[in-house]
């Protein structure tokens, strides 16, 4: 497999905004939980994240009470 293009989409969708709104959580308050800079998790928010350590996803989802399959979904 090659790189992922600059512009190029990947299909997939971070519902983090819905998942914040829904527990009443800012992306600071998320921020000072789970230790990423609030530009990082917004980049990951707009769906503009080329990538994700597993430590921060399973961070996120404890944060948030969820599972991965509840945070990343297929956009297509």
């Amino acid at each position: 497999m090659t790189p992922a293009e600059e512009d190029e989409l990947t299909g997939i969708h971070c519902r983090l905004d819905e998942l914040l709104a829904a527990r009443g959580m800012t992306l600071t308050r998320l921020s000072e939980i789970v230790g990423v800079s609030v530009v990082n998790l917004s980049i990951l928010k707009n769906d503009r994240a080329r990538a994700i350590r597993y430590s921060t996803l399973s961070a996120i989802c404890r944060a948030l009470d969820c599972e991965v399959g509840e945070l990343l979904v297929r956009a297509d």
